[in-house]
């Protein structure tokens, strides 16, 4: 008489399941989906085991096999509410893997219906409507995720303000840009990327006086991103007949934050007002604080080669060849490590917002 392959209350399928799982443990996942196959036929109602395989096949790429196994875990009956959430959401990320994001945000709401205070479940809708740029969307959801969990949100809801007033400046509607401008930083003093576009647009519009005060208050709230300011202004040297500004503004920053940029600016203003021994002596403080600041180098070798100092010229330009081969400026994620040469507001790598900032470089002396 054949003995009984159930001991002690263990199922048929336990055997390939733990197989499965230590394949799993050392990433030999084409060998654990062969065990878990092999389990659900042996039994077919451990759920468990499907929600491990339709994992498995999503870690693979294997979208369609996934959403079946899903499909089938929801139709179950007397499924508990917890699993039968967790197998919408699960498949609201495969959906997502598979570039169906209609398919996939159906699924967060659904969710959400059920368990409208499910937080992951909304931060995957946020994270789409972000992809897609549908920035409302990305906002009202973020005030949802404000009411149930503890944070700084506000960063995060200024941001969205600020993109969705690009859009609007886009279509040509400078009145309601503006009006989003103002809500961005009445929700957060600290967006800098606030008072640059709104500097911007009231550049645009003729309204310099104004586009000077909105790049100034980088300086107060977010000194970090000062620099930012700085290129918008020397664009506006030209066009504002009115200097007074430009040098209040500029006399400001030099004595609140003294860096490399802001000598490169002034030189550059001075410039345009024809004072030359003005420019080279804000030149010469640049490179002195960074002489790895190839910008300023090549600056000033332009400036002597208009004088006719061909031989000073020319130092500056062998200097330029020590350090022109890399970017001056480097931008680093503090949560991921993300590094780039342009600065981005969000991450590209953890998609979170303003994480990412200057990596000073070193300076080698010689």
């Amino acid at each position: 008489k054949k003995k009984s392959t159930e001991k002690n209350g263990s199922n048929s399928g336990d055997k390939p399941l733990f197989k499965g799982i230590r394949y799993l443990i050392t990433n030999e996942h084409d060998r654990a989906i062969e065990e878990f196959v092999k389990s659900v036929k042996l039994d077919s109602d451990t759920v468990e085991t499907y929600i491990a395989l339709a994992d498995l096949y999503r870690s693979r790429g294997e979208i369609d096999r996934a959403i079946r196994i899903r499909q089938n875990i929801i139709i179950r009956p007397n499924l508990d509410k917890n699993t039968r959430l967790m197998a919408l959401f699960d498949m609201g990320l495969d959906y997502k893997k598979g570039g169906f994001l209609d398919r996939a945000l159906n699924m967060f709401q659904q969710v959400i219906k059920e368990d409208p205070q499910n937080v992951k479940a909304l931060k995957e809708m946020e994270r789409i409507y972000e992809d897609i740029k549908e920035w409302d969307r990305a906002y009202e959801i973020r005030k949802k995720i404000e009411r149930l969990e503890k944070g700084n949100h506000r960063h995060i809801l200024a941001h969205y303000l600020v993109e969705m007033a690009k859009v609007e400046e886009g279509r040509g509607d400078s009145k309601k840009a503006i009006s989003l401008m103002e809500k961005a930083i009445s929700t957060c003093r600290k967006c800098a990327d606030a008072y640059l576009h709104l500097g911007d647009i009231y550049f645009g519009m003729g309204r310099h006086k104004d586009a000077i005060s909105a790049w100034r208050k980088v300086l107060n709230e977010s000194p970090e991103f000062i620099f930012l300011a700085y290129k918008r202004l020397e664009a506006s040297f030209s066009k504002i007949r009115d200097t007074k500004a430009v040098e209040k503004f500029l006399d400001e920053c030099i004595n609140k934050r003294k860096d490399v940029f802001i000598y490169m600016a002034y030189a550059r203003y001075l410039y345009t007002k024809g004072d030359i021994d003005g420019a080279i002596y804000q030149l010469n403080k640049a490179i002195e604080m960074d002489p790895s600041f190839w910008e300023a180098r090549r600056f000033k070798g332009k400036i002597l080669l208009e004088q006719g100092r061909k031989e000073e010229a020319l130092r500056e330009f062998k200097d330029i060849i020590k350090h022109i081969s890399t970017p001056y400026l480097r931008f680093q994620c503090e949560i991921c490590g993300y590094e780039s040469s342009e600065l981005q507001w969000q991450c590209p790598g953890c998609k979170n917002w303003d994480t990412i900032h200057i990596i000073r470089p070193s300076i080698k002396k010689e």
